[in-house]
């Protein structure tokens, strides 16, 4: 896999969790303790071999690399300067504020190259005290996506969540006062019938607090977890399309009174407060993941680290790479990925990239109001965007080479 260009997007996979909540199949590790120093040394063993592999993956000036730009090293006088990272999980804000000093600084170009990274953090509402909320903004990061889904003690406890409603304004009150001004909020919305859960007083509630920017998923059913079970012993109803798509455009209109902008299908924010590491993805620009279950991408090829926290650390403490397999796309897949991508955003898909002339589906769906042809581009509405599978679907085969 090349590297060189893949480091303007880092993502850090932070697997530990206190407990795993109702609706999560991810890869984590549930944990009393959290073994910090032995994860930070994992990661810098696989940035070492990220390194070796191919010099010029690193950011320019970046503390992590050897390769200066007369090196000699192949695409290291081409290397771009890191971008963004984001520690994701997991749990990130598990992990000490001595762990983060460390981790960090190895990632980043030093200062002043450092100062334009957008560095975000996601964040349980009982991990962020003043003290923890000072420290991460010391140690560099500028940006926490805070994972409230919800204002009501009920839901929050059926979900597993470890905080109540009443930390979720203490952690937002705290990051505000070490000097944060871009919160981010997860909500989760189309909850079981039987929860009787409010979700205007949810997003009242969560507006109230002045976010930066919301991030809204509709609750999926995984195998494999207790939301699963529960449905199939009967004791909660299943998905029901009808609440999903109520509460979904209710929110558009909500979050438009409050001057949001969704610019992604799951993703609102004010004026200058997009999340530029997830629109990297969006963009189907490169980017490297560390960490147990990481995916990284070139622009031709993905891969994937071992999902297993033990397997990881034994990997990477023998030296050998940690990265389970790959997948190189053909060209048809490229596109097609394009193009469910660009459909995500506000942005939309050129109407150069689509072949001529448009199927049938396309003009049908413009005449309902489902997606509009505006500046040469074809862009989802909100009802577009709730069938956005269906309008994959009949273009499918439809997208050319632009």
């Amino acid at each position: 896999m090349y590297l060189s260009a893949i480091m303007r997007h880092l993502y850090v996979h932070v697997p530990f969790c206190r407990r795993r909540c109702s609706y999560c199949d991810f890869s984590i590790a549930v944990r009393k303790r959290i073994p910090s120093q032995e994860y930070v040394d994992a990661v810098l063993r696989e940035l070492e071999l990220v390194r070796a592999a191919d010099p010029g993956a690193m950011p320019r000036g970046s503390r992590a690399t050897s390769a200066g730009p007369n090196s000699g090293v192949p695409g290291a006088s081409e290397t771009e300067s890191l971008e963004t990272v984001y520690l994701g999980g997991g749990t990130p804000s598990l992990l000490p504020a001595d762990a983060l000093a460390i981790l960090l600084p190895a990632l980043l170009p030093p200062s002043p190259a450092a100062d334009g990274v957008e560095i975000t953090l996601e964040a349980n509402p009982e991990d962020v005290t003043p003290e923890t909320a000072r420290a991460w903004r010391r140690s560099g990061i500028n940006r926490v996506s805070l994972g409230a889904q919800s204002f009501d003690d009920r839901v929050l406890q059926w979900m597993h969540r470890p905080h109540n409603a009443s930390r979720i304004g203490d952690a937002v009150r705290a990051l505000r006062a070490a000097g944060f001004d871009n919160v981010s909020l997860d909500l989760i919305f189309a909850l079981p019938v039987e929860l009787r859960r409010d979700w205007g007083r949810d997003l009242d509630q969560a507006l109230s607090l002045l976010p930066s920017h919301l991030s809204l998923y509709g609750l999926t059913v995984e195998k494999r977890t207790p939301l699963a079970r529960w449905i199939s012993r009967g004791a909660v109803s299943g998905p029901d399309d009808e609440r999903y798509a109520d509460e979904y455009l209710f929110a558009h209109e909500r979050l438009a009174r409050e001057e949001f902008r969704f610019y992604e299908v799951s993703n609102a924010a004010r004026e200058g407060r997009r999340s530029r590491h997830n629109s990297a993805y969006w963009s189907g620009r490169a980017y490297l993941g560390l960490g147990p279950a990481a995916h990284s991408y070139d622009g031709r090829a993905r891969r994937w680290n071992i999902p297993a926290w033990d397997a990881y650390r034994r990997a990477l403490a023998a030296r050998r790479s940690p990265v389970d397999a790959e997948e190189v796309l053909t060209e048809e897949q490229r596109e097609l990925e394009r193009l469910y991508l660009s459909l995500r955003t506000d942005a939309g898909v050129s109407l150069s990239r689509l072949c001529r002339p448009l199927p049938p589906a396309a003009a049908l769906w413009m005449k309902r109001g489902w997606v509009e042809h505006r500046d040469r581009r074809l862009i989802c509405t909100p009802q577009g965007w709730l069938r956005l599978d269906a309008l994959v679907h009949a273009l499918t085969g439809q997208a050319g080479v632009g």
